[in-house]
């Protein structure tokens, strides 16, 4: 399965009054409640496919690491490209599902507003937390049926 995978706000609670932690590797702490919740998620045949804004300042190993650190295992690491036109998520998953041929099954999980205009086709793959909370594993139950 592929999953399109946002960080702030899914794995990240986007709480403006307050700074995430950051672990030693410079990145911050995913909340507990995300990291289970994916953990319960994924499995080694899953690729994720990072469409947060942070997904070109690492590189494929640092994001593995990063996941690893988190305590989660993650063996198939990709990203959409580098967004150079500045596009909404929307349009820039969108644009990535125009240039790819997708045989198998993916979801979709991010707290962008903009995907709600997303074509039906992909909407019904999409999972969108509270950016406040993330991930939860009150999400698992929908992302169980798009699995």
């Amino acid at each position: 399965m592929l999953l399109f995978l946002d960080i702030d706000g899914v794995m990240v609670p986007a709480k403006g009054w307050k700074s995430p932690e950051l672990l030693n590797d410079g990145f911050p702490e995913f909340s507990s409640k995300a990291t289970i919740a994916l953990q319960q998620l994924i499995s080694d045949d899953d690729t994720i496919m990072l469409t947060t804004s942070h997904k070109t300042n690492f590189s494929i190993e640092e994001w593995k690491s990063i996941f690893f650190n988190r305590g989660i295992k993650v063996d198939k690491i990709k990203c959409l490209p580098e967004n150079v036109s500045h596009l909404n998520r929307k349009d820039e998953i969108l644009n990535w599902f125009k240039a790819n041929h997708v045989d198998e099954k993916f979801i979709i999980i991010d707290d962008d507003t903009s995907l709600n205009d997303l074509p039906d086709y992909l909407k019904a793959h999409l999972v969108q937390p509270s950016p406040l909370i993330g991930l939860t594993e009150e999400h698992l139950v929908k992302l169980g049926e798009l699995r």
